[in-house]
């Protein structure tokens, strides 16, 4: 039995890459149908009008339009997409 460590690899030098979380379409940003609001973990945000939440909790828009972040009297963050008007 060896009473030395040999000089083999360290025990350091490991990470998880970031996870790029938060918003990616802010509060009056025009947006396409598909497109990823916000990433993040846990209902932070609740989908709103327009929006639905993917199995990793990302939100993302149903329609095309502009995204309005809005509180519910219970302070809770919700987020809209509103269909943009069209001028004739």
């Amino acid at each position: 039995m060896a009473h030395k460590k040999g000089s083999g690899s360290t025990k350091n030098g490991r990470d998880s890459n970031a996870q790029r979380l938060g918003v990616k379409k802010y509060g009056g940003e025009t947006v396409k149908a598909g497109n990823i609001i916000i990433r993040q973990r846990g209902t932070k945000f609740k989908p709103g009008l327009n929006v639905a939440k993917g199995k990793d909790d990302t939100l993302f828009t149903l329609i095309d339009g502009i995204v309005i972040f809005k509180r519910t009297k219970n302070d809770k963050k919700v987020v809209n997409v509103y269909a943009q008007q069209t001028k004739t």
